[in-house]
């Protein structure tokens, strides 16, 4: 499918380039970013990726916006503080690109789900503050072959770099352990606040010219920079046949399991019977309630809710999902099982906090409509 008329007006400069034009774009909205960390590397990041059309990115944080984040961390403002980092990244990204899907994923990521995060998207983006994601989203983007941009940031100073798949050394060939590496937090140490968007605005760029095959990487080559002497140095380095992710007998490997229940991209909102009808009932409401049936064609047809729409759940995973502001999507099944599955599918692909028919249509036969044939 070719682009929009809305997407040939906003990415129109991109489509003057040669080097991006119309078939570097559509790659751009067919590619699927994480950016880990939504702080200060991750916020100018986040924006420009999704400013450039990237069709899906994905979000990574479990934290919540601190005041003292703004100072740096540009994705949010004052009213956001204290509430979900991706979730309240999610929204912002959403405001500036209708057109693309974001995916909040508010947890930690641990040896346990990072697989399963990584897995999922084409580039991977590190913005984390903690050494230990670092090595963590490191050794599963080598194990599982998928490029990463990785930066850090320190007082003053800055560093970069690109691993790519069978081109160069990983992070943990540059730095073999933990101690080699930067050390103190920004909460430590203190950080300019400028510093993150010039960093954070090369790992963009490194990660457009990944997804169009563009320019010259910084695989095996660090990139450093110096805010106070406004200077760039660069380090070459290459892989290491002894380094324990990427070397010739890689003794790292990060497995690709289910993410756990509790930590799919969003808590979807459970209305029970009584709940949903009484937000039908209200005249002032039920215009903004969207309610989309999951089971076949064949249960839909045989009962319903009025004015439900029929997806069966197999489709929803192939949507995008935005959803005015103010207005509630509700999806429906027979018992709830399918329902709670499409409000995680559509979460994956843009829907802000989704809505269940809890207990299903089964619990609305129950409680509210006796006469409703259920399938």
């Amino acid at each position: 499918m070719g682009l929009s008329a809305a997407e040939i007006e906003r990415y129109g400069r991109h489509l003057s380039l040669a080097e991006v034009g119309l078939a570097g774009q559509e790659r751009l909205r067919a590619a699927r970013v994480v950016v880990v960390g939504a702080g200060g590397l991750g916020s100018p990041a986040a924006l420009y990726l999704a400013a450039s059309g990237i069709g899906t990115l994905g979000i990574v944080d479990c934290d919540q916006v601190e005041l003292s984040n703004l100072q740096r961390q540009i994705l949010y403002q004052t009213s956001d503080v204290a509430q979900s980092k991706a979730l309240a990244a999610a929204r912002r990204l959403s405001a500036l690109n209708p057109e693309i899907s974001v995916v909040p994923h508010a947890l930690e990521l641990r040896a346990e789900n990072v697989g399963a995060i990584v897995a999922g998207y084409d580039v991977v983006v590190d913005g984390s503050d903690r050494i230990a994601t670092r090595y963590l989203v490191n050794d599963a983007c080598v194990s599982l072959g998928k490029p990463l941009v990785t930066a850090a940031i320190h007082r003053f100073e800055g560093q970069a770099m690109t691993y790519q798949p069978g081109a160069g050394g990983c992070y943990r060939c540059l730095f073999p352990d933990a101690s080699a590496g930067p050390a103190a937090s920004c909460a430590e140490a203190g950080v300019l606040g400028v510093l993150p968007g010039v960093l954070g605005a090369l790992q963009a760029t490194e990660a457009i010219k990944l997804i169009l095959g563009q320019g010259e990487l910084l695989v095996g080559r660090l990139l450093t920079y110096d805010a106070m002497e406004l200077s760039f140095r660069e380090f070459r380095f290459a892989r290491r046949p002894d380094c324990a992710a990427c070397g010739d007998t890689p003794r790292i490997r990060v497995a690709v399991g289910p993410l756990p229940a509790d930590e799919l991209p969003v808590t979807p909102r459970r209305l029970a019977p009584r709940e949903l009808a009484e937000l039908l009932a209200d005249p002032a409401r039920s215009g903004a309630v969207r309610l989309i049936d999951v089971r076949e064609a064949a249960e839909f047809a045989a009962g319903h809710l009025a004015g439900a729409e029929s997806i069966p759940l197999a489709e929803i995973d192939r949507l995008r999902w935005n959803a005015p502001d103010g207005s509630v999507t509700v999806f429906i099944c027979r018992s709830g099982a399918r329902s709670l599955r499409a409000c995680f599918a559509a979460a994956r692909h843009g829907l802000q906090e989704p809505g269940q028919l809890e207990g299903g249509l089964l619990a609305w036969a129950a409680a509210i409509d006796p006469t409703l044939h259920v399938a």
